[in-house]
């Protein structure tokens, strides 16, 4: 396989109707991760050099995780590697928010995912879009809807 060429990073934006500190909370606590992100992730730390890994099972395949926490500013940036053991590649997730009035903007960008070898589908551009599509617009929006709804109650 020949050398692949960089890519522009994958974006997804989405805005909650919550804080930024409850946004941050639902992107850094294990126990909420595991709510709307991945259930079987067993900790996570927002402090750079915190590394974690965890197994996802998808299309009969399985995926050990490798995360490594590179950068924190705390309600505002969380980035960290990610590549998966096993497989050649290594990628860049950075999750970025700020408020809007009295809600939060979530940006994410996933860079260098051409990295991954291409002949998998699973690393797609495109699966990778789909998948974050759906942990930040639907998973995460309803996480974020749900825990608003039982604050109101």
């Amino acid at each position: 396989m020949g050398l692949q060429t960089k890519k522009e990073p994958i974006f997804v934006e989405q805005t909650y109707p919550a804080s930024v500190g409850k946004v941050w909370k639902a992107l850094t606590e294990s126990s909420q991760m595991r709510q709307w992100f991945f259930e079987n992730i067993n900790s996570f730390a927002p402090e750079i050099g915190f590394e974690t890994q965890f197994d996802v099972i998808s299309n009969g395949k399985n995926y050990r995780h490798i995360w490594k926490v590179v950068e924190v500013e705390e309600n505002e940036k969380l980035a960290y590697t990610w590549r998966y053991g096993g497989y050649p590649g290594n990628s860049k997730v950075i999750w970025r928010l700020r408020t809007e009035d009295d809600r939060t903007h979530l940006k994410l960008n996933h860079e260098d995912t051409e990295s991954f070898p291409q002949d998998n589908p699973d690393f797609s551009r495109e699966s990778c879009t789909a998948g974050w599509k759906y942990f930040i617009c639907e998973r995460l929006k309803e996480f974020l809807n749900e825990k608003n709804r039982r604050r109101k109650t």
